[in-house]
């Protein structure tokens, strides 16, 4: 045997035998009839803890055997997908193939480079740059700009003014404005159209951050495969770029999964009727995943009233309306899901002072409160004065229509009433960051694709009346594979 061959042979890894799926329902069978018999793109409406992986996995087992294109969202779910699906299912995640599509552009030895601080960068040379009577009025934004090119690569703004004709542009300023936590004024607008312009040039030159290796190759252009089949999971948190994206990559069949219900992320700029955007572009037929194998009939029951057609596999299950709860009584394991952060904070702090351990999810609104608390004033302003400044910030915020003011300002006195002064309030932020325990405190935006035996669903009364809150109480509802309580800080003992 020639030593290449050997090589070859030493190198392949052992075919891992794929794991035996559960008998299909009329459901899964339903589709699985859809993809032998006819040619269609599928809309799979699939509530919470249905199966809507074990429903692509019963696909590609079924049909011939050949090349899919399957788009995730995340990383962990690409991991997933690759650990379950067969060798010919390609998992990929949106950014991972728009960074190839934009790669193609460029010669075989230019390598595309990835700087996340790529706007920070543009922005902080920007303001450098400027006369020093206007530096502090620029850094005084700084923040909002960057939280408006962001939002503009989500949803699909590129700057007017002739310098990108052949941009496809799928929003303009108003529906930037909309999107954005404040309503921003002219030098936000005047900035953000800036950065966004040196920015798109710096990526032609090669350089790209996060946001830009689905954004470029979405409006501008690219290298696009051509699958024949496509997987896309997650249908619902789609926002306008990355179904742009998918436009261009031809006329392949499509079968998406979601569920409507669950569409949370609109201030990500996720858009609000992805599924049924997707559903007119590619003419899908819509079918149905109903029945859920994580949530008992208990849960099931008490989720129905923002989808009727629920069902369950198991019996049982417990739901119910707490009046009173001592720390000692929270189940070790269990997760405690709140609409806000700033209740969540509170229990925190209080489950570590009676002796119990937590883990608080979320790396970003921490260094977030860290960063906004600096600014308030020097580390020895005693607590008075902080819950003053607080106040004082709070009612800034609210006067530029703030959607998020109101729980940062909550969360930085939670902190303030534990110290003595603004720099122990910091201290405290960080320690209770720091900590991993047993009872997870997480919002309901960041407890979805989770589910745990035990859920407490702490303050509902928070959650609005509008259709994103509505999602969100159903998707904080639905992480529940056993007991759901629900209760109320001031019931906490």
């Amino acid at each position: 045997m020639e030593a290449s061959t050997k090589r070859i042979i030493k190198s392949l890894k052992p075919v891992k035998p794929q794991a035996e799926l559960p008998k299909p329902t009329e459901e899964n069978q339903h589709v699985l009839d859809l993809m032998l018999k006819t040619k269609k793109n599928l809309n799979l409406r699939c509530l919470a803890g249905t199966g809507k992986t074990t429903m692509f996995e019963m696909i590609e087992r079924a049909i011939p055997q050949q090349p899919i294109l399957y788009i995730v969202f995340g990383s962990k779910n690409q991991k997933e997908a690759k650990e379950k699906m067969l060798s010919t299912t390609d998992p990929r995640t949106f950014n991972s193939v728009g960074l190839e599509c934009w790669q193609g552009n460029f010669a075989k030895d230019k390598k595309v480079t990835w700087n996340d601080k790529k706007n920070r960068e543009i922005l902080k040379a920007l303001i450098q740059a400027s006369s020093r009577r206007i530096q502090q009025e620029l850094w005084d934004v700084y923040f909002e700009v960057i939280a408006a090119v962001e939002m503009a690569k989500s949803i699909g703004y590129v700057p007017d003014g002739g310098k990108w004709p052949d941009a496809i542009r799928l929003a303009d300023r108003n529906e930037l404005a909309s999107k954005l936590d404040e309503k921003p004024d002219s030098l936000v607008f005047e900035l953000t159209d800036e950065v966004l312009n040196r920015s798109i040039q710096a990526s032609y030159a090669g350089s790209c951050d996060f946001n830009d290796q689905v954004y470029m190759p979405a409006l501008f252009c690219g290298t696009y495969p051509r699958p024949d089949l496509m997987f896309l999971d997650e249908e619902q948190d789609a926002n306008p770029v990355n179904l742009q994206l998918l436009k261009r990559f031809g006329k392949g069949r499509l079968v998406g999964a979601g569920d409507e219900c669950q569409n949370i992320y609109g201030f990500r700029g996720a858009s609000s009727d992805a599924m049924a955007e997707a559903a007119a572009h590619w003419d899908m037929t819509e079918c149905t995943l109903s029945i859920s194998f994580r949530c008992p009939e208990r849960v099931v029951e008490y989720a129905r009233w923002r989808a009727p057609h629920f069902r369950w596999i198991k019996p049982g299950g417990h739901v119910e309306r707490l009046e009173g709860l001592e720390y000692r009584d929270f189940v070790d394991g269990a997760a405690v899901i709140c609409r806000n952060n700033a209740p969540l904070f509170k229990l925190g702090m209080s489950l570590l002072q009676n002796g119990r351990s937590v883990t608080v999810a979320g790396s970003d609104i921490g260094p977030k409160l860290v960063g906004i608390m600096r600014r308030l004033g020097d580390e020895d302003t005693p607590r008075s004065h902080v819950l003053s400044l607080i106040e004082d910030w709070r009612q800034e915020k609210l006067e530029n229509e703030s959607k998020s003011a109101d729980d940062l300002a909550d969360c930085m006195k939670v902190f303030a009433t534990y110290g003595d002064s603004l720099g122990l309030a910091m201290k405290y932020v960080e320690h209770l960051f720091s900590q991993r325990g047993t009872l997870k405190l997480l919002t309901g935006h960041k407890s979805k694709g989770l589910e745990y035996d035990t859920v407490y669903l702490l303050d509902t009364w928070l959650l609005r009346e509008d259709l994103q809150d509505q999602n969100l109480r159903y998707v904080m509802q639905t992480r529940s594979a056993n007991a759901l309580y629900e209760i109320e800080t001031k019931d906490i003992r």
